[in-house]
């Protein structure tokens, strides 16, 4: 069911899809930011990833303008995320984690991006520390050379006023896309179940000249990784070592292959010798290993997503960040967006 609009229309514009898996101490909270919403017209999936805490039934009982998706096993992020897409009724499709607050103007700032750059069709947040507001969550997600992304800005401090900017992919906490083309794309790869999803999907965007923008004034603030146990969590490192070996054999255009690869071995060889690699050495292993047990699906992938690319080497080279300070200081990269293609740019 759409929340209340007074426009009449059947379908909504906007479908905000939240996955939610033993999420009731944030869950509650998630909901509040989008009942307060500015722009009203949008529906909410909650996809139940086969919780046992009763927090999305207790949601859908409390407010009837929510659609309780119960697959009834806990698909993972990917493929819970993939499965809202398909029952979604809105043009575009708003992805939000349960642990993700977003203030008053959140979908009224990124549907007036989405107004203002027709020819984009992929918008991310700024993403604040639930804990510490002063504090970015993120601006986006960069790509390194050295096959490693991250959360632009992460934990540094919010830097005020920015513009509206192009960043390598989105950060699948809170973004927004167009539906049709999200479907068109695949969706999310399931195999990753969660963790790096978001970046691979932004990265075959990428791949097909589809760009993604930073809306700064679209704001949510961020817990995350409440449900997994925390980013160091054995959960996380593993899915997101094998993920991020996966995404790069995937998406690297093939004269990059040769430098991207093994600088990425090199990187994750030189974080095992730091204290907290050290602890993690052995998950952080068994993760590569996994990887490159499971290559065959991951080839042909591979082969799918180069014979549909369109853009250059060089574009998807200068998309990313070459510099190494970048990638220690969790450094944002915005660049100033493009005019449509068919303006000459």
């Amino acid at each position: 069911m759409t929340c209340p609009t007074g426009t009449g229309k059947s379908e909504p514009t906007i479908t905000v899809a939240i996955v939610a898996y033993q999420s009731g101490p944030t869950l509650d909270r998630c909901l509040a930011g989008l009942a307060a919403q500015t722009f009203t017209d949008f529906e909410i999936l909650l996809v139940d990833n086969a919780s046992t805490d009763g927090a999305p039934q207790r949601a859908a009982a409390a407010n009837p303008a929510i659609r309780l998706i119960s697959p009834g096993d806990n698909l993972g992020f990917a493929a819970g995320n993939n499965l809202a897409a398909r029952e979604a009724r809105g043009r575009w499709l708003a992805l939000l984690n349960p642990d993700a607050y977003p203030r008053a103007d959140w979908l009224e700032n990124m549907v007036s991006a989405a107004d203002r750059y027709p020819h984009i069709h992929s918008f991310t947040s700024r993403q604040l520390m639930a804990e510490n507001p002063s504090l970015l969550d993120g601006l986006g997600d960069v790509m390194s050379g050295v096959g490693v992304p991250y959360r632009g800005g992460y934990s540094r401090p919010d830097p005020g006023d920015l513009p509206t900017g192009e960043v390598f992919s989105p950060c699948g906490a809170a973004m927004l896309i167009d539906r049709s083309l999200f479907l068109a794309m695949g969706g999310f790869d399931e195999s990753f179940f969660c963790y790096c999803e978001d970046v691979d999907l932004g990265y075959r965007l990428r791949l097909r000249n589809e760009a993604t923008l930073v809306v700064p004034d679209a704001v949510v603030l961020h817990e995350g990784s409440v449900s997994s146990g925390g980013p160091r969590s054995e959960f996380a490192v593993f899915h997101g070592t094998r993920n991020r070996l996966w995404l790069l054999i995937k998406n690297t255009p093939l004269l990059l292959t040769p430098i991207v690869l093994p600088l990425h071995f090199l990187v994750v060889a030189i974080i095992m010798t730091r204290k907290f690699g050290r602890l993690q050495a052995r998950v952080t292993i068994r993760a590569l290993l996994a990887a490159l047990s499971n290559l065959g699906p991951v080839l042909i992938s591979r082969r799918k997503v180069q014979k549909a690319r369109t853009a250059s080497t060089w574009a998807i080279a200068s998309a990313m960040t070459w510099n190494l300070n970048d990638v220690r200081r969790a450094r944002t990269v915005i660049r100033k967006p493009k005019a449509p293609r068919s303006a000459g740019a």
